[in-house]
């Protein structure tokens, strides 16, 4: 039996132990890692664990762990207010905000902007009883349809890489296919989930009776003349010290510490990781107590999921995998159908690994029929390009990562089974929908 192989079916059994017996993914990954890359590949530790994904890692502690402290002290609840007050207090409205801040946060260059969105989207959510997965999605989404504007990563890394292949980069249609797509993909999801409750976690229900019998007026007072059902929202009831828009002295550094983390990574360029620790810490320094309150926001077990599930990724495409894969499929004699098969390849392997390298193989793999003219190259540059993002809803994906971590310890499981079951919705449907996008311009060219 090849390594290529075995690396498959090790990976399939990994999805059915971990979900048959509710082990944490990350640990068999690890384990997975060890077995395949020291017994089938004869690779040393330091080899085999290579593949550690130490960026992603010290991004997922840093980020939860600084808004920690935001949580703890109420400082996402005055952001979440100022949103608000900018809508003129219509909570319909949100979601479409924060989709747009996503949007325009990565667009710009934020590759993390699903971390810095997501805290505050899902404080909002659960606050104010709005379908979390709906407002999880359209976070995503969000990210998803700024990512390949020409001065993102994502952007820049295609266009580039296409021209140093000798190939006409096409900037406009490959932003505006994924944004189009995207928003298309958001709108579907809030009109199918925004009536619905959702998830809901014991917090939520404790600090809605907190606020009925606290402030008669609140927001969630069924009396309320401004209850949910109105569209709009209230913001006089105190929550942890805040007091509708005021920031009190003790919320002060919390602010600018995530202030300074949001331009050191859009200006700057920073590394987003190393910036929240070191924030982190700072703020642990002015007051310890708060420190060690915010460490236990850190949700270690989805780092631990995240983390592992990589390692053995690392070792599945040092095995040749996913070439062994793709060059199968390049084989096919019919341009459009090998196009086809590789973004459902490119689909399924970036739910689990990073969309950014996926697309990057593709593209090598996929260079001789584009160099050929069989295949529309902006068509199916931006085609691969959804197909390969439209999946990162999925909790293995970095997005789908930095959302689960920040989504309520009582509904994190439920809420992963859902991101699992949409990411495989999109795993089904996403590429041969992208498709249509490279096989219409092909078609219109001949």
């Amino acid at each position: 039996m090849s390594a290529e192989l075995i690396c498959v079916i090790v990976l399939g059994l990994m999805f059915v132990i971990g979900t048959w017996r509710d082990i944490n993914m990350g640990l068999l990954g690890f384990i997975a890692a060890a077995g395949v890359g020291g017994l089938v590949l004869h690779q040393a530790p330091e080899e085999f664990f290579a593949g550690f994904p130490v960026d992603l890692f010290l991004t997922l502690v840093g980020l939860t762990y600084l808004f920690g402290f935001a949580q703890n002290n109420g400082v996402i609840e005055v952001i979440v207010n100022w949103c608000v007050k900018l809508v003129g207090g219509r909570i319909a409205l949100m979601p479409w905000i924060f989709f747009g801040l996503t949007a325009v946060l990565i667009a710009l260059g934020a590759l993390f902007a699903v971390a810095i969105i997501a805290p505050l989207a899902l404080s909002f959510a659960r606050k104010h009883r709005i379908n979390q997965f709906m407002v999880g999605l359209l976070v995503v989404h969000g990210a998803l349809a700024g990512a390949f504007s020409p001065i993102s990563v994502y952007g820049i890394f295609i266009n580039d890489y296409l021209a140093k292949n000798g190939l006409t980069p096409t900037p406009v249609s490959l932003f505006l296919a994924p944004l189009v797509f995207n928003l298309i993909f958001a709108l579907v999801v809030y009109l199918v989930l925004h009536r619905r409750p959702g998830l809901r976690a014991e917090a939520d229900d404790r600090l809605s009776a907190e606020s009925e019998s606290s402030v008669p007026g609140s927001v969630d007072s069924p009396t309320s003349p401004t209850a949910p059902r109105s569209g709009l929202l209230t913001t006089k009831s105190p929550t942890r010290g805040v007091e509708g828009n005021r920031v009190v002295r003790s919320q002060v550094p919390t602010l600018v510490g995530l202030i300074a983390m949001a331009l050191s990574v859009l200006i700057f360029g920073w590394d987003v990781g190393i910036v929240t620790i070191t924030i982190s810490v700072v703020l642990a320094f002015i007051d310890p107590t708060a420190g060690k309150a915010a460490m236990t926001k850190v949700s270690w077990s989805v780092v631990i999921l995240i983390t592992g599930v990589l390692t053995y990724i690392a070792v599945l495409q040092e095995a040749g995998t996913v070439e062994w894969v793709s060059a199968g499929i390049s084989a096919i004699g019919i341009p459009l159908l090998a196009a086809l098969l590789l973004f459902y390849m490119s689909g399924l392997v970036s739910a689990l690994a990073s969309s950014l390298a996926i697309i990057g193989v593709v593209i090598a793999l996929a260079v001789p029929f584009l160099e050929s003219g069989d295949v529309h190259v902006g068509g199916f540059v931006a085609a691969l390009a959804i197909a390969a993002t439209i999946v990162d809803i999925s909790p293995f994906s970095t997005n789908g990562a930095m959302l689960l971590a920040n989504v309520h310890s009582t509904i994190r499981d439920r809420y992963y089974k859902q991101m699992i079951g949409y990411a495989g919705l999109m795993c089904l449907v996403g590429p041969g929908l992208a498709w249509v996008v490279a096989a219409v311009p092909t078609v219109l060219t001949k």
